[in-house]
């Protein structure tokens, strides 16, 4: 099968695209910002280790949304739409618990607080798995790469404006004002949503038994092992990189601060720049080649941390060198994540969009993070060049792995299940 690049101008109303990267911004916003703000304040009144790991685990709930995501796909709002009808009740959610923080003390209260906290980090998740599910069954083919790149971009935004704008505010305007300040951010994707009228094929939802029973039939008819191979390596290389990277400024003696601002905000506006050209153009492109060259270009910004440490610049790399190392390794590992996205979704089935596609970026998500959380026991173990090293050639293999034409082209459609009707 020959894929052909498209230049087609978008069909779409901009309202969709709109709504969309108000959706993948808001969905980061409170969480961004408790993930930073609330480790801060309990370091500062030193807090245990155990109680800041409490904070982190925050953001391993979306690799388990999985679980939950057949029961979106499954329950439709018949008044309110089937995803308009979640996305409304857990973007007020979003904007609702923020609220509720204001009446207690991040640590004085904070039992409560974390309990709201976990609370935005499952409707989070769940709010994405309904927005992934409305993007794949209404955006065309050659459409998904640049709502990929708006959804790489979104989130990378809303944990800039969460986890740094607002969390660089916080000594200035207080806790109560941060979350007014988060709710009234996420209530503008809440009022967009009111005037959604949801677009795509309307179905007959399938049985809750039938979807998850999709957790298992699922990978024969995306490609079996190999693309599940695809969704465990790529991420691994690049998870692997990104774990490296605040090791080796701090190795090169970098204060925390500039560690921030190098990394969440010049690296965050460099990554969203990358995933939307990427996202723009994949159709030019097509999907084979994207794929190639977004590996390619993934390696080359994994070997941009390497540089610097192997002598360029000076010995460890000097602070100009290390400097271009980071940005150029944020520009470079976002377009894998927009191809691999859009891959992901063409594997889709509308019946089960929430489903399929939160199972494949489950995988993705918790390869990523397994390399990343990996990244410091292998630098106690191999010492950070050769850790570096590690990190490069699992990128190269990814390289390697992308030329196969098959993998970025998804199998002849399966059969949807038939639908039956929610008892």
């Amino acid at each position: 099968m020959t894929e052909v690049a498209t230049t087609t101008r978008l069909r779409t109303p901009a309202g969709t695209w709109w709504l969309l990267g108000s959706l993948y911004t808001t969905q980061f916003l409170a969480l961004g910002f408790l993930s930073v703000a609330l480790v801060a304040l309990l370091q500062e009144q030193g807090a245990s280790m155990s109680r800041l790991s409490l904070i982190y685990l925050l953001g391993t709930v979306w690799a388990f949304k999985l679980l939950w995501a057949p029961l979106l796909d499954h329950f439709s709002w018949a008044r309110l739409g089937h995803y308009r009808g979640w996305l409304l009740l857990t973007q007020a959610g979003l904007v609702v618990a923020p609220l509720a923080m204001m009446a207690f003390d991040p640590v004085a209260d904070f039992a409560a607080v974390y309990a709201l906290a976990v609370l935005v980090a499952v409707l989070s998740a769940t709010q994405d798995v309904a927005t992934d599910a409305i993007a794949c069954r209404t955006l065309p083919e050659a459409e998904r790469g640049l709502g990929n790149g708006i959804q790489t971009a979104g989130g990378l935004l809303g944990n800039l404006l969460g986890g740094g704008v607002l969390v660089m505010a916080y000594p200035s305007i207080g806790w109560g004002a941060c979350m007014g300040w988060l709710a009234a951010g996420t209530a503008v994707s809440l009022v967009q949503l009111v005037w959604l009228r949801e677009p795509g094929q309307r179905l007959t939802p399938l049985s809750a038994r039938t979807l998850y029973g999709r957790l298992r039939t699922f990978w024969p008819d995306a490609g079996g092992v190999g693309w599940l191979f695809v969704l465990l390596l790529f991420p691994f290389a690049a998870g692997l990189a990104y774990g490296l990277v605040t090791p080796l400024l701090v190795t090169a003696g970098w204060s925390m601060e500039r560690i921030g601002l190098v990394t969440n905000v010049a690296g965050s506006l460099l990554s969203a720049a990358s995933a939307l050209a990427a996202g723009w153009l994949l159709p030019r492109w097509g999907r084979r080649r994207a794929l190639i060259m977004a590996a390619a270009i993934n390696l080359f910004g994994s070997a941009a941390l390497l540089a610097p440490w192997a002598g360029w610049g000076g010995a460890g790399g000097s602070d100009a060198a290390l400097t271009l190392a980071v940005c150029l390794y944020f520009l470079c590992y976002t377009p894998l994540h927009v191809v691999l996205a859009t891959l992901m979704m063409d594997r889709v089935l509308p019946a089960s969009a929430g489903t399929d596609y939160s199972l494949q970026f489950s995988v993705f998500m918790l390869s990523s993070m397994g390399s990343a959380t990996l990244a410091p026991l292998l630098i106690d173990a191999l010492g950070m060049r050769d850790t570096l090293l590690v990190g490069a050639l699992a990128a190269l293999a990814s390289v390697a792995l992308a030329w196969r034409h098959r993998l970025s082209t998804p199998p002849a459609p399966a059969t949807p299940p038939t639908p039956v009707r929610p008892s």
